[in-house]
């Protein structure tokens, strides 16, 4: 942190409104006048604590502050009681709105002190640093990312010239190879005699405390000394573009110091910049550096930003390792570190970890320890997660995850008045969750929705919607468990980049529901993919757009008419199932729908069979996957359009189980389905088995139609729950396991090699408890010479009762039924016949 005051201060300021340059002298805490250039680190709460401290005493009359001058219109927000920080000033290009930036602002910024304590004092603020127009153009020019704040389109970056200390501007990410980068923060350490910058920067400047009644400008000068001495030592240490944003600066600074005067202006930016702007420059030489800059319109506002995307971690390059803890240390007033671990106690219990005051006051003496033993001001936070660790989570690292992400980093999401600018989409979608009562969260949460209830349709179709738009705010999840299509499962997270999502939308319509509609009607036009418009169809009936529908179904039957790769229709079929399942659900009218999906099941029954003659083993592996979903689409199709095709795709899986030119994986898998349907008997599974499994069948094709009969259906959803019906079908059908048992057994071992990678992939999907299972009925079995297992009474069960392990549960039966009487085995018989 730094603050200086130009030479030309004293002779009245000549040189800020002729251009004979500006030069620095710090001004000291005996009040000598002269401008106040205070040197910060974004988002540090010792800077935010010292430029309160130093705006108190200087009372300056105008407040300049490193930020894009298109936010100055939006100042007035700041001081709003609406408006809680963490929050972003978000500029983007009205013609593109995805080439964004952001120029985000915590509670404990020193950015976001200054624009405070200027709207308190009724003092003007004002940004200067380059315009927004001009880092969006220049970042489109380049093709590379924008010169300030986190730019939505690429990686999020915000490098800068310091990226490691976030000591400097807000970064531009240019690639100057030229250039030299350093890190102030660690050079400045290194020479302190510490290996971690961030450590240093706490002892040095957060463990000051606040209530220290030493020179306000003290530190300031301080800082701005070594800037000064780095600067000579490394040059300008970062990319070109900085020289420009330090020349707008310049003239900005100059501007003010002529209309308010040398003492009456104060200027909050990046330490880095502070020798910069006391550089001896002419107004001609700054403004020949903007001469000539791309430029373009642009739009501004406010919107929320949350800790975790402050964090050096989520990609922001002047970000910092730990909001939440900075928070902290900004907001209380006084023992951070007793404070702090009462925070984390309360946490654990919350979630029902054993934590009594004991700990906390255990906690704390630990703390202060580590910290006198590290020779360090006061306990920060290695030393209290360390006496956390010890203390609260008995040495283990576990819970830490926890606390790190709650309250080391935090998951606080700011918020922004009504009256902040915001696109008309913006404003529709706020509207809709106000009604719908989702509100936005940094917390990740999942929302289960019963769509039977007309809120819960209404969430679904919205978040369907912006799916639609790519505003991904929700994911849907993988249903759990339920008898029927009326319930819907999401994860809900929502991001700052999302408004950005949102003003791109935007081109679309002034509502969700609009701007999905024409997107969907522009996606169908635009579709070559049959199975990409089946998808879309899908999608428009989740997210009930009954305008875009007829749109998608005029481009599906066309494609489907001209289509005839039967591969391409197995793919499109299942999300047209899908679409009619979900339709009936929401009581849309899929007519239509219906009689496209059964066309196109029908002309799948016709082609599929001589499709999947003479097919190589991948191209068998994927006939397979679209076998499987054809199946299961069939079965979804309601009545009308899926009663008359069952028998023939009944028919078309008997053609593919008994055709010798089908690959084995697909006539096993045909035979499979047929079996779980109920239209092959058991005798007849027998058969096609004994037959596949024959001796003049080659080792390669038997492990093949294995795999397809007893392995699971292809799908990631699905598959380890169909292996392992398929490994208990032969454990109750032990004619079934012999036939595997005695082919496998007969394998011989030059042939073995080839189709242990089939037997292995098939059998590994098993659950070890069916696995197991099956080798010991495969030990005792007929193929190792031991005697035939005896016919059971009933699939899984023994032949007879075992008397003994019935009777030691008699007991306890008589003290749930409260029987009296004599126990025993005497009237065991009564006991279970009164129990049925």
């Amino acid at each position: 942190m730094t603050t200086t005051r130009a030479p030309g201060a004293a002779s009245g300021g000549a040189g800020a409104g002729t251009g004979t340059g500006t030069g620095t002298a710090v001004r000291s805490g005996s009040g000598a006048g002269g401008p106040l250039l205070l040197g910060v680190r974004h988002h540090g709460p010792g800077s935010a604590r010292a430029v309160r401290a130093a705006l108190d005493a200087a009372a300056p009359r105008v407040v300049l502050i490193e930020g894009p001058p298109e936010g100055d219109a939006l100042l007035a927000l700041a001081g709003d009681e609406a408006m809680r920080p963490p929050v972003a000033l978000l500029a983007h290009a009205v013609d593109d709105p995805g080439r964004a930036a952001f120029w985000p602002l915590a509670e404990f910024s020193p950015e976001w002190v200054a624009i405070r304590w200027a709207l308190a004092h009724d003092v003007p603020a004002r940004f200067i640093d380059l315009p927004a127009a001009h880092s969006l153009a220049l970042a489109a020019a380049d093709d590379g990312p924008v010169d300030v704040g986190v730019h939505a389109d690429e990686s999020e970056s915000e490098a800068g010239s310091v990226p490691a200390s976030g000591c400097g501007g807000e970064g531009d990410g240019s690639r100057d190879d030229e250039s030299v980068r350093i890190d102030p923060l660690a050079v400045l350490a290194e020479a302190a005699g510490y290996d971690d910058p961030e450590r240093w920067w706490e002892d040095v400047i957060e463990h000051r405390g606040a209530d220290r009644a030493d020179d306000p400008f003290a530190p300031f000068a301080a800082v701005a000394e070594a800037m000064g001495a780095l600067r000579e030592e490394y040059g300008d240490g970062g990319p070109r573009r900085d020289l420009v944003r330090e020349a707008h600066m310049r003239l900005q600074f100059r501007a003010a110091r002529k209309e308010f005067g040398d003492d009456g202006v104060a200027v909050v930016c990046g330490a880095w910049h502070v020798p910069a702007l006391g550089r001896k420059t002419t107004v001609a030489a700054d403004r020949a550096l903007l001469k000539g800059l791309p430029k373009v319109k642009t739009g501004m506002t406010w919107v929320p930003w949350t800790h975790r995307r402050l964090a050096r971690d989520s990609g922001y390059g002047a970000g910092i390792d730990s909001p939440g803890w900075y928070g902290h240390l900004f907001g209380v007033p006084d023992r951070p570190v007793e404070r702090w671990l009462t925070k984390v106690a309360g946490l654990l219990r919350e979630e029902d970890r054993t934590v009594s005051s004991a700990h906390v006051i255990e906690a704390v003496r630990l703390a202060g320890t580590l910290a006198a033993m590290r020779g360090r001001p006061l306990a920060g936070l290695t030393e209290t997660t360390d006496a956390v660790r010890a203390v609260m989570c008995e040495g283990s690292d576990v819970p830490l995850g926890l606390i790190h992400d709650r309250l080391i980093v935090g998951e606080v999401l700011g918020e922004v008045p009504d009256t902040a600018p915001a696109v008309p989409l913006q404003r529709d979608l706020t509207a809709l969750q106000r009604t719908l009562r989702l509100k936005p969260e940094a917390l990740e949460r999942e929302l289960d929705l019963d769509l039977r209830k007309e809120l819960d349709a209404e969430r679904g179709r919205l978040l369907h919607r912006l799916r639609l738009l790519g505003i991904d705010w929700g994911e849907p999840l993988v249903a759990r468990p339920s008898t029927g299509t009326f319930r819907e499962s999401w994860r809900l997270r929502w991001e700052p980049e999302l408004y950005v999502r949102v003003a791109e939308a935007g081109v679309w319509g002034t509502t969700v529901l609009s701007a999905a509609t024409a997107k969907a009607e522009s996606r169908a036009l635009a579709a070559t993919a049959l199975a990409e418009i089946t998808a879309l169809a899908e999608r428009c009936l989740l997210a009930a757009l009954p305008d875009a529908l007829p749109v998608v179904m005029r481009a599906l039957a066309d494609r489907a008419a001209l289509d005839a790769d039967v591969g391409r229709l197995a793919q499109a079929l299942p999300a047209l199932a899908r679409s009619l399942r979900y339709g009936d659900v929401r009581s849309t009218d899929t007519g239509a729908l219906g009689d496209v999906a059964a066309g196109l099941a029908e002309r799948i029954c016709v082609g599929l069979p001589p499709a999947c003659a003479g097919l190589d083993a991948d191209g068998a592996a994927e006939m397979r996957g679209h076998l499987d979903g054809v199946h299961t689409a069939i079965g979804l199709l309601p009545d009308g359009h899926g009663r008359d095709l069952a028998g023939r795709w009944g028919a078309v899986l008997r053609t593919l189980a008994g055709r010798d030119t089908v690959p084995g994986v697909i006539r096993g898998r045909a035979a499979r389905l047929l079996l779980d349907d109920g239209r092959l008997a058991e005798d007849e599974a027998a058969r096609l088995m004994g037959l596949a499994l024959s001796p003049g069948t080659p080792p390669t094709d038997a492990a093949a139609w294995i795999e397809g009969f007893v392995g699971g259906a292809s799908g990631a959803g699905r598959q380890q729950a169909a292996s392992s019906a398929g490994g208990m079908l032969l454990v109750h059908d032990e004619r079934l396991l012999g036939l595997v048992d005695a082919w496998l057994t007969g394998v011989s071992a030059e042939a073995f090699t080839d189709v242990l990678p089939l037997l292995r992939r098939t059998f590994s999907a098993y659950e070890p408890g069916v696995r197991r299972t099956l080798g010991e009925l495969v030990a005792r079995g007929p193929a190792n010479g031991g005697p035939a297992a005896p016919e059971a009474t009933a699939p899984g069960f023994g032949p007879g009762l075992d008397e003994a392990r019935a009777d030691a549960v008699l007991p306890v039966l008589r003290l749930l039924l409260g029987a009296e009487g004599s126990g025993g085995a005497d009237n065991s018989d009564d006991l279970l016949e009164a129990t049925g």
